[in-house]
């Protein structure tokens, strides 16, 4: 059960007319005019063609691919990991408005949340101070060996963890913090009974989020001990694999191209030479949820990891991900250099430039990888390089770069064009005909009535369950109409109960407020319910749904019959489907 803040109509009506949707979500993704409408790439699932659409007479926003949807509130709450209260407050700060007092009831997660925000910026004072003032110059000396100038160990906010058991513990307890909320930071571990530091003699990383709150750290040893480094573990405010280092700085450049580091100190000595647009995954290979979050920022991607085997790996497995959202990726190849802060440091920034500029397209390096391993003197050899190049080859979507390919692997495997290009259109015609297999099962799977979690009584309410989304979508179209709806149709003759509740909690709204919105559902339901009544009323959006339709629809619910159990037949699936989807 989610715990709310108090409704105030007219204040959450005033919330959405100051952050008009299509502003919001254009901040985090790149929008696109259609008509009245825009459209964009979901930022909640991995897609290389728009499917969502944000719907600027309703003021919401719907997935067409993932079921993801709401309103602006919605979007804020799914995009930042915020509860209700948070996102209004967020909300409210953008636009310059105060939130009504309701007095202390904010959520006991909300406020978890805030005090670790609170204990990290403690946490992150305190390591900046001790770096420079404390008695054991460590940290220091190791930023002064790398080159760091004051200027960015202060943009940074960089800082050393003393060889102490309990000097940041202590001074968390003198401000109030107990033991578990310092443990629940990740800033303190226990053991037998006993609160210690978690980081010691280490330098720090603050590790800052989009909103400008630290939200974690990692910190390096100075010598050989292991972990060599060791980062802030799942919290309330962080999670390792949906963050980036640095994104906080490079969201604000204006370059379409970011770089991604392997660690802290490539990024940050990549930022010092003079690129804003560097980042760097927080101790992991990159994640989805990662190259999502690129993705709303960037249109390519240079891959600038270390240049020994771990990074190569790393690399092939950033460029699927980067491939599976659309990014155009590239591949910083760096001789007499192990990394690019090395390579800066030898070469210079302007080299450094050129090498970016000058970056191999994704394909090259995958390309040049299938050799890997091979004795391409014999006929072994040259096979497996055609076999592998094949499966690279066919996964290139551009024809015309497909043909330039082709025509390079044709000469290096001593093969004839015509040869290998009859033999990548066969496997292109497997991979169509498994894709289309792909997309019945995805159809199948993303028919709510087959399989409901939300909703599961429409499984085997089928018709009733879509009579009750027509009246339903007829309701969020003309909510001035609620009285003759609800005589046409009482809420007691709804079949499902989520529907029956989203019906229910429409009439009262509409009822008891002059200014409806879909905001004032936001505090009742969840993200992912929010996300269903926004498919409602989308895929309806369309249609032409008069009050004898919604009088036919009560009928429907009115004499329903029990209905045998079955799975559909692909054809029954089909037309569902398309019903669905009008």
């Amino acid at each position: 059960m989610r715990e709310n803040m108090p409704q105030n109509d007219e204040f959450l009506y005033n919330l959405r007319n100051a952050n008009p949707i299509e502003t919001v979500m254009g901040g985090y993704v790149n929008v696109i005019r259609r008509g009245r409408n825009y459209v964009c790439s979901c930022p909640f699932h991995s897609e290389k063609t728009p499917s969502c659409t944000i719907f600027t007479d309703t003021q919401n926003f719907y997935c067409f691919g993932c079921g993801a949807g709401g309103d602006v509130i919605t979007f804020i709450m799914k995009i930042e990991n915020l509860t209700f209260p948070e996102a209004v407050k967020l909300l409210a700060q953008r636009a310059g408005l105060e939130v009504p007092a309701y007095g202390n009831k904010d959520s006991g997660y909300a406020k978890r949340k805030t005090r670790i925000y609170e204990m990290n910026r403690i946490a992150a004072n305190f390591y900046y101070t001790n770096l420079f003032k404390g008695k054991d110059k460590a940290g220091l000396q190791y930023f002064a060996n790398r080159k760091l100038t004051p200027q960015t160990i202060k943009k940074y906010g960089l800082g050393y963890a003393s060889d102490s058991w309990n000097e940041l513990t202590d001074v968390l307890r003198s401000k109030g913090y107990s033991d578990d909320e310092m443990a629940d930071a990740w800033l303190a571990g226990m053991k037998n009974g006993r609160t210690f530091d978690m980081f010691r003699k280490r330098v720090m990383f603050p590790i800052v989020d989009l909103r400008g709150n630290i939200i974690g750290f990692g910190g390096r040893v100075l010598d050989d001990s292991q972990p060599k480094y060791l980062n802030t573990g799942k919290t309330p405010v962080f999670d390792k694999g949906s963050n980036l280092f640095s994104m906080n700085f490079a969201k604000n450049s204006n370059a379409k191209r970011l770089i991604l580091c392997e660690g802290y100190m490539d990024v940050i000595a990549v930022n010092q030479a003079g690129f804003e647009n560097v980042v760097a995954t927080l101790g992991t290979a990159i994640t989805p949820d990662q190259a999502r979050l690129i993705s709303h920022y960037a249109e390519e991607v240079v891959v600038a990891y270390d240049s020994d085997g771990a990074g190569q790996k790393a690399t092939q497995k950033a460029i699927n991900h980067f491939a599976d959202v659309g990014l155009r990726t590239k591949i910083l190849h760096m001789e007499g250099a192990k990394d690019p802060d090395e390579y800066i440091k030898k070469f210079g920034r302007d080299r450094f430039r050129m090498l970016i500029d000058s970056s191999n397209d994704a394909n090259d390096f995958m390309l040049d990888k299938c050799e890997d391993g091979l004795d391409l003197t014999t006929e072994i050899g040259r096979v497996e390089l055609l076999k592998r190049t094949s499966r690279v080859l066919a996964g290139i979507e551009s024809p015309l770069e497909r043909e330039v390919y082709i025509s390079r692997t044709s000469k290096k495997c001593d093969i004839p064009v015509q040869v290998l290009k009859t033999h990548i259109d066969a496997m292109l015609q497997k991979n169509s005909k498994s894709a289309k297999n792909s997309e019945w099962r995805a159809i199948k799977a993303q028919t709510s009535y087959i399989r409901d979690d939300i909703n599961p009584d429409a499984v085997s309410n089928k018709k009733e369950a879509r009579a009750e989304e027509t009246i339903i979508s007829y309701l969020l179209k003309r909510p001035q109409e609620y009285e003759d709806v609800e005589k046409l149709a009482p809420p007691e003759c709804f079949v499902t109960a989520f529907n029956k509740k989203v019906y229910k909690a429409l009439l009262e709204r509409m009822k008891n407020s002059d200014k409806f919105s879909m905001s004032l559902l936001s505090d009742e339901f969840s993200t992912e319910e929010m996300g269903r009544i926004s498919g409602i009323a989308a895929k309806k959006r369309e249609v032409a749904v008069t009050q004898d339709v919604v009088a036919d629809c009560a009928q429907v619910l009115k004499s329903r019959t029990p209905k045998a159990d079955g799975e559909l037949s692909n054809d029954e699936l089909l037309k569902l489907f398309r019903s669905k989807n009008k």
